[in-house]
This record gives structure tokens, sequence and C-alpha cells, in this order.
């Protein structure tokens, strides 16, 4: 496996020094693959053990990292290059101290200054990067260092079923060995050690370079992810040279030996992990297709809009009509708010005519079968009937569960739903949940799960009680049975860390803490913000992220607020909320501005089935006992 290594089936007991005999590595998960001690293994002993110079490009190194066993050649181009007999005869006339011809000399000349000029590229290059990273560190926002300054844990990525690797991440954790580059080295050329995992973060990794023991002081975060991060074997196929730290050279003569002992019987990533990671984050929508999105504007019908980008997996949508073309809407290729061309057709949901007559060259129907698919329900026996009470995550304040009532009964399980106390009198503010959504629950669903329920704007019987409110309004009860009761076993606990889309903003994904869980529930807090900020999201909804998203994709995470920005924002609790409220220019009420009477009417088609759609973030799973 470590082509270009002496082979360790050599004696390996020679190491000088004592503190190689450590205790064995802690046993990990079996479907990593096992580092064997019957490959080959570059060492680098420290520099005093020995020297050598390259037959080919006459660099001067470590005798033990040369290529090849006669360590003739510092790497395997210089190898394959080394075929003029010529030049054969002229070099080694150099390296024997004889005169050397007028080729020789340059053969010589080129590369002496080639890789002075290179070192001296390459230090001032770490220079810059050092005051970089500096900056970088006092301005913008760490993960890594935010997790360690506060102790805090992050959810891992096994949580995210529609992230990448979230169903092939295996069983990759701490002591799992991998190849990464070596900034604990002076040299001009890029070079590698390996390193053990400390410390999971979602995607990022606290590292720590072998033969560190328990100092911590070139402990770094990566994304595991990453382009630079490869399995043990990785340097040996690839011709790549494994370099041991400047800081700890000096510790071992026989590094051989120490990697020997270290890495056989331990983990590291497997071999087709990078591929892996590159397959995962290939996504079947691509600009210019057309779909069906929800109105942000009016959540109660559809509109067509185009795929502007992708990023990783998140489409940025632009409204078909849109000429400037910043009429836009950001949702998960997986959300619920996005269909089909025709769908609202099909199921008879309210849709916005567009005021563009044919397709613009080069836009295409998105087919139908990317788009997430929906539980098949049965309708035909006891089902939902306009008028039922319940009780339903607000789209407009995803704060809060409110008093509802099932304004219409759709097609293939869609339901229109209203909050009580703020709808308006032609229902432009429904909005359409499936009947399966984790989004709507049974009467009595927050006071089992002690959740605070929100009553009906201007409802003055408090506290609220669903006895007396379904008497003085003459309803029923949706019947429990008919709510969807899974509840997947997702691995969240209170207090992970993760990133998180603001459904108030969804173009925004922001620094959050899952602060309470209900069943399949989760309560979500931006961190930096105050409560009623929070939302309630479904623990499998798509606009949830593990630590390092964002830099794995490319997207912008917005970071913890600090104090000082919130309170130059304003200067009390009602000036913040609504500084806030005009910065999330997503769906938000507006009791002010009602539709006027017949707005929709000329705009809209209403077919003849009816159905809609269902919240992008669902949440919560209830246990009520059903009523006799």
């Amino acid at each position: 496996m470590f082509d270009g290594y002496d082979s360790c089936s050599e004696d390996t007991s020679s190491s000088s020094s004592s503190e190689e005999s450590e205790e064995e590595v802690a046993p990990l998960p079996s479907n990593l693959p096992i580092i064997k001690n019957n490959g080959q293994v570059y060492t680098y002993p420290d520099g005093k053990s020995g020297m050598a110079t390259c037959e080919m490009c006459g660099m001067v190194g470590v005798r033990d990292a040369f290529y090849s066993k006669t360590k003739r050649f510092c790497s395997v181009s210089c190898s394959r290059s080394y075929s003029s007999n010529s030049k054969k005869a002229s070099i080694l006339a150099r390296l024997q101290g004889k005169p050397p011809t007028k080729k020789a000399k340059v053969l010589q000349k080129q590369p002496l200054v080639a890789k002075l000029a290179a070192y001296a590229q390459y230090q001032a290059t770490l220079q810059n990067q050092a005051k970089t990273k500096a900056a970088v560190s006092m301005e913008g926002f760490s993960w890594g260092n935010y997790i360690n300054s506060n102790s805090f844990i992050a959810a891992p990525v096994t949580c995210f079923k529609h992230a990448p690797m979230g169903t092939c991440w295996g069983d990759i954790s701490e002591n799992v060995r991998v190849e990464v580059p070596n900034t604990d080295c002076s040299l001009p050329t890029k070079v590698f050690w390996i390193a053990g995992i400390v410390k999971l973060a979602g995607y990022n990794a606290l590292l720590r370079y072998e033969g560190f023991e328990n100092d911590s002081g070139l402990d770094f975060w990566c994304n595991i992810c990453g382009s630079d991060i490869h399995p043990v074997g990785w340097c040996a196929a690839s011709g790549k040279p494994l370099v041991p730290p400047r800081t700890i050279q000096h510790k071992y003569t026989n590094w051989k030996a120490f990697l020997v002992k270290r890495l056989t019987g331990a983990k590291t990533l497997p071999p087709d992990f990078s591929q892996k990671v590159s397959e995962s984050m290939q996504y079947p929508f691509k600009p210019c297709m057309r779909v069906e999105v929800v109105d942000k504007r009016h959540l109660c019908r559809t509109r067509v809009a185009v795929v502007e980008s992708v990023i990783g997996g998140r489409l940025r949508l632009v409204y078909e009509e849109s000429e400037d073309r910043t009429d836009d809407f950001w949702c998960h290729m997986h959300s619920p708010l996005i269909h089909h061309i025709g769908w609202s057709r099909s199921i008879g949901h309210r849709f916005k005519r567009s005021d563009i007559t044919k397709k613009q060259d080069g836009h295409f129907d998105t087919p139908p079968h990317l788009f997430a698919k929906v539980k098949e329900v049965d309708q035909t026996g006891e089902w939902f009937k306009e008028g039922m009470k319940l009780e339903a995550i607000d789209p407009l304040n995803l704060s809060t569960i409110c008093v509802a009532t099932i304004r219409k009964v759709l097609a293939d399980g869609f339901l229109m739903i209203g909050i009580d106390g703020s709808e308006a009198a032609d229902g432009s503010d429904w909005f359409c949940y499936h009947a399966t959504s984790p989004s709507i629950f049974p009467v009595g669903f927050c006071e089992i799960n002690m959740i605070e329920l929100t009553p009906p704007r201007g409802y003055t019987k408090l506290p609220f009680k669903w006895f007396d409110y379904l008497r003085e309004t003459g309803s029923i009860a949706a019947p429990v049975k008919l709510f969807n009761k899974d509840v997947p076993n997702h691995g969240f606990r209170v207090g992970m860390k993760l990133e998180a889309v603001d459904l108030m903003e969804p173009r925004l994904i922001c620094v959050a803490t899952v602060t309470r869980i209900i069943h399949r529930l989760l309560r979500i807090h931006f961190d930096g913000w105050e409560e009623e900020y929070d939302q309630w999201v479904d623990c499998e909804s798509p606009d949830l992220y593990p630590v390092g998203w964002c830099q794995l994709t490319g997207y912008q995470l917005q970071p913890p607020a600090s104090q000082s920005s919130r309170e130059s924002q304003s200067g009390s609790s009602k000036q913040k909320k609504k500084a806030k409220s005009q910065q999330y220019k997503g769906h938000k009420k507006m009791p002010t501005l009602p539709l006027k009477e017949g707005l929709l009417s000329g705009e809209d088609y209403h077919f003849l089935q009816g159905v809609a759609d269902q919240e992008s973030n669902g949440s919560a799973n209830f246990y009520i006992q059903q009523e006799p």
C-alpha cells in the first residue's frame, strides 16, 4: 500500500528512542480500512541520520526520504526522467567531484537557482499566510475556535441525510488516521504527514500530527471532506513525501518503526472517500430549469420560477416574470415548497399566472421525478374535513405553534390551513401542508408536551382551553390517528451545534443550536439572537446542515450576532425585533396591508381538485391518546 517506502517487514525493533513503547491504538469501528504492517512505509529519520543527493536534479535531502530502494532520486518524476546517458555521465561526474561538462554546469545551476528562488518564495508565502490568518481570525468566524472555547458539541453528519456524505459517512470518528499537509516544515515543496482525529464537529475535524502524543500545541481544524485530506497510503501511491513536523523531528531516529507501530491496526478513510464526497455533491437540478414554487408574498398560491444557481443542493429561484432577476426565493431541492410544472393544476392548488406567454430560450421544465415524494394516503375512509381544528406551526412566525383550522381539503392528501384569528377574508394567507407533514399536530399536542400554544388573535378567555374553544366555535378536533406519528432515530441532542437556514430570510444560513427536542420536532436557536427568533423545525428538514457545510459548499455562513451589533441596531427589545424583522424579508404577516377584493381572482387559476404545499421545515410528532 505504501509504494516508495522501505519494507515494513524489515526489523523495526531498532528504534533508538524509548518513547516508542507507547500504548496500542484503541480499536476503532470496523468498516474503515485497516492499516497493515506488510506494506511499505516512507521513513524520514532526523536530518543527522544520513543525507543523499538526487542523481537527476541534484537536490540534497534526507536519504530515507528519497524515492526507490536505492535512494538515488528525490521523486518519481526524477526517476522517470533519468534516461539520458549523457545526463547520467555529466551528473555522476559532478557528484564525484570531477570537473563538470558544460551540460553538467547547466544541470547543476538551474536546479540550484530554481530551488533557492522557490525556497525564498515559500518563506515569504508562509509569512504572508501567517499575517493573513491572524487578520482573519480576529475578524472572521471560526467554527473550531467557537467550539473549543465553549466546549460545544456538533450534530454528527449522519443526522443530515440530505447533506453530502450524510448517508455514507460510515464510522469516521476519533482516532481515525489521515494524511494531511505538514505546515510545520521549512521545505520549499508541499509535504505531508500523518495525523489523527482528536475531535469531530460535523465535517470539521480537530487533527493532531502523529508523534505529538498529548501535546496539543499544533492541533488544527480542517474540513475532513477537503481536497487536502487523504487516507493513509495516498502519499505512497501518489509519490508525495511524508515529512515529520520540525517540532518533533528530534524525538525519534527511526520514524519508520514509529509509524509502523502507531499505524498497525488503526483505521483510515476509505480509499474512495474523495470520490464519494465528489459524487455526493452532484445535484440533478441545473440552471434554467422551471419549477412551481410557493409565492413568498402570498402563501396560498404558487408561481413559476427558474433555477438561477445551485449551491450545495440549495436553489436560488428567480420568479419567471422578474425582469431584473432580483425577485428570488431560496430553498433546498428537496423542499416541499417546490414542485414540477403542472403540479398545481393536477391537485387543484391556487396558481398565479405568469405574464410570460412562452418559455424563454434555454428554459425547460424540470423532470417530475427530481422532486421530493410525499407519502401516499387513503382519503376514502375517515379523513380530514373542512372546519376541523388542529395545531400548526405558523409559516409566517416559525417560533410559534398556533390554533388552526382546515379550510380546504385538497387532492393527494394536501390540506389548506388557516391560523385562527389572523386570516384574510379571501383566504389569501392560507397555506398548504400535506396530511403527513410533521408541522401539523392534533388538538392537545402543545399541552401534552409543555409547549406554549398561541391562541387566536383577540381571544380573551385566557388561559386558552381547547374544550371551551371547541364548544364556543361549534367545531370538532381532527382525529389523532390521521396525523403523522413516525419518529425517526434522528440522533440530535439538546445543545448540539449546526448550520441552519433562517426560514424568515431563506438566503441566510446561520450558526445555530438545538435547544429543545419534542419527538421529531427541534427548536432551533440562532446564536446571538433572542429566543423570539427561534424556529420549530423538523429533524429531517433539508434546511439544517452539519457544521462545516458552508465551508464545504462555498456558501456564506452568518456568524453569531454579537451583543454590540444587536445593541447598535436598537435600544430596546421592541426596536430590536423591528430591526430584525426588517432584515428578514421573507414570509411575514402584513395585517395593515390586506389584499384588495378580487386582486387574486384575475391572476389565479382555481382548478377543480384541491391541494397545496407542505411547509419546508416540518416539525414535531405527538403522542396523544385517541379520544373515545
